[in-house]
């Protein structure tokens, strides 16, 4: 994850969101972005958005599955949507329409959010959002997308990057965790968390993890089972831990604890600490009146200056102003 453009961070109203879809369009990438902003969840106290599939081509739009999809939107409903999502596209080599490049330049220009799911993010380089900015795609297209547009930083291992207001993702399910974390920064954990309930999907993957891991579950193993030491973990991260403290709970050496976790998790168990206390940190804020101190104390950050610290580089801002954005809005 990359927090490009600070200053931008909680300043979007997220209402409306439009899907480009082209020929062959894939239907597990549009799915994606259909099922998070596209299912009306008001019952439950979720966010409704005006949600529109937009065909960028003339229709009907065929997918690479075999069946078609009618929609009355084109390109031109696109101008109104806060966030523009494009999905797989069908071939990198392939200029896309020019119609869908002007509309998502446009977006960009009048401050809308653009998001692409996997092979999506060749149609955000055809419309040089990606220029100066760090993207990812998915791990088989990397190298291509490197070398189609070399003013853009390629990341090549992971699941997506938030380069405000451009984002990009990874294949298939790296998707739902853009997705999710876009809903996460515009109304909050809380809300984020029902939606991957609803969903039945992990809340939160951060975006640095990797795109592949060697053991996405972890073997147990007499007296070493991960699983129960990251759940552990979890449920006391006010408290000091350390590598060393952890292999100790998972009964082995913090070396061989280390390889095992990231070969499990696809990041280092300094990076998921980090991020598990900043997620526990943002629903608290969100959540009530607490001090920064006692926020920093009960995720484990110890000072205040501390938990600033990480928090201005994790999101842009500072506790207190996350704080306000959050009272304010339950009070609006």
């Amino acid at each position: 994850m990359n927090p490009a453009n600070p200053a931008r961070r909680r300043s979007w109203d997220l209402r409306n969101v439009a899907v480009a879809v082209c020929q062959e369009v894939s239907p597990f990438e549009l799915g994606v972005v259909c099922e998070v902003f596209g299912m009306d969840r008001s019952a439950d106290g979720l966010p409704a958005y005006d949600f529109a599939v937009c065909a960028a081509e003339p229709g009907p739009i065929r997918t690479r599955s075999g069946f078609d999809i009618v929609t009355p939107y084109g390109v031109d409903r696109l101008a109104t949507a806060d966030l523009i999502a494009v999905p797989a596209w069908r071939d990198a080599h392939e200029p896309a329409p020019a119609a869908l490049l002007e509309a998502l330049r446009a977006a960009v220009d009048r401050g809308a959010r653009v998001m692409s799911v996997c092979s999506g993010a060749f149609i955000l380089g055809q419309a040089g959002l990606l220029d100066g900015r760090q993207a990812t795609t998915h791990w088989r297209y990397t190298q291509a997308l490197a070398d189609a547009y070399p003013a853009a930083a390629i990341d090549r291992d992971v699941l997506y990057v938030d380069a405000d207001p451009v984002y990009t993702s990874a294949g298939t399910a790296a998707g739902i965790d853009l997705c999710l974390h876009l809903v996460r920064e515009a109304h909050g954990g809380e809300v984020a968390n029902a939606v991957a309930r609803r969903m039945v999907v992990p809340p939160h993957r951060a975006g640095g993890q990797a795109q592949y891991v060697e053991t996405p579950v972890p073997e147990p193993r007499s007296g070493e089972d991960l699983a129960e030491t990251i759940d552990w973990a979890a449920a006391h991260l006010d408290e000091p831990l350390t590598v060393e403290i952890l292999a100790a709970h998972a009964l082995t050496s913090p070396r061989t604890f280390a390889r095992r976790f990231a070969g499990a998790t696809g990041t280092t168990p300094y990076r998921w600490l980090l991020d598990q206390r900043m997620l526990l940190a943002q629903r608290l804020l969100e959540q009530g009146d607490l001090s920064v101190e006692e926020v920093a104390r009960r995720c484990g950050f110890g000072a205040a200056a501390t938990l600033r610290q990480h928090f201005r580089r994790w999101r842009g801002t500072s506790p207190q102003a996350y704080q306000r954005t959050f009272r304010t809005g339950a009070q609006a």
